[in-house]
């Protein structure tokens, strides 16, 4: 039976969504770095049989091109999660997947700054319009807050996340195409597990192993190693192969709501004006800042986003 593409894309959306949620409920049981390393060993497990021969015979590739492949794994296999994982700890999870919604403006004036891609009147002002629901969100709409300097330090660190998943964006745009789909995601995890063995084992001595004897630690770490790193990823691949990039990357705006639902049903989080407003006012700066041009621009730069 043939499942329509809009609902692989949106079943995607929902399975990102949910890694902000188990984030958030590790807060105070696992650790950033060691749950960032549990989720790319637990991905890594369930992604290998479907391309083990194929990781096998590119070694000569991955040893020619392993400078773009150590900066596709610093940048958005550990960075970024290890940021979203960390935010989680301070500020809620509708937040942070509001502030995440964020990527494609950054992306834009990274793009803008390194890569000289052009940005007319129209995408600057999505970004500045995209910033200002940001900053609206993570104030409250407080200017005392602007004026004080007193920011919630998990959304200042999922925006330094976001800056990092905008740079993993543009490497995977120029380096990409090198590489095997599941077989470079799976090396980029080997490569994301090395470097993240020695910072949880840091956190070990430092706080402990954490406890995995509970169904729901069991659990929690199967779903961010399965869904959003493995199924949501092949499901994202397929869509894409039958509707094209431009049209599936606009399916990455439901993320914040899936994110909101999940949040409030199952972690109790209010959702407040501030959200509403702030989120309506980012969705349509990204909108705008993106456009039909920068979207088609933009097919290589969502293509591998692991939420």
């Amino acid at each position: 039976m043939r499942i329509h593409p809009y609902i692989i894309l949106t079943s995607a959306m929902l399975f990102f969504s949910g890694n902000f949620i188990v984030g958030k409920a590790f807060e105070g049981v696992i650790p950033p770095f060691t749950l960032a390393l549990f989720r790319v060993v637990a991905a890594s497990i369930f992604l290998l049989p479907l391309c083990y021969k194929t990781l096998r015979l590119n070694h000569s590739l991955w040893k020619k091109e392993w400078k773009p492949l150590l900066g596709i794994s610093l940048t958005g296999v550990v960075l970024f999660n290890v940021a979203l994982y960390s935010a989680v700890n301070y500020t809620s999870s509708i937040n942070a997947a509001i502030v995440d919604a964020l990527t494609p403006a950054v992306a834009a004036i990274l793009g803008f700054i390194l890569l000289r891609e052009t940005l007319n009147k129209i995408q600057l002002g999505g970004i500045i319009l995209s910033f200002g629901g940001i900053l609206w969100i993570i104030t409250e709409g407080s200017f005392a807050v602007i004026r004080s300097l007193s920011f919630n330090i998990g959304d200042i660190i999922m925006l330094f996340g976001i800056v990092c998943w905008a740079i993993y964006s543009i490497i995977i745009k120029k380096h990409s195409y090198k590489f095997p789909n599941i077989a470079g995601l799976v090396m980029t995890m080997i490569i994301g597990a090395i470097i993240l063995f020695p910072l949880a084992l840091y956190e070990w001595i430092t706080y402990g192993f954490p406890s995995l004897f509970d169904w729901n630690t069991i659990l929690g770490i199967m779903y961010i190693g399965l869904f959003p790193s493995a199924i949501a990823l092949l499901a994202w691949y397929k869509g894409v192969a039958e509707i094209g990039p431009a049209k599936a990357s606009v399916f990455f705006n439901l993320v914040p709501v899936f994110t909101t639902v999940l949040a409030i049903t199952f972690l109790g989080e209010v959702f407040t004006y501030h959200h509403l407003f702030g989120g309506i006012i980012v969705l349509i700066g990204v909108y705008l800042s993106t456009g039909m041009k920068s979207r088609q621009r933009q097919k290589q730069i969502q293509f591998k986003k692991e939420a």
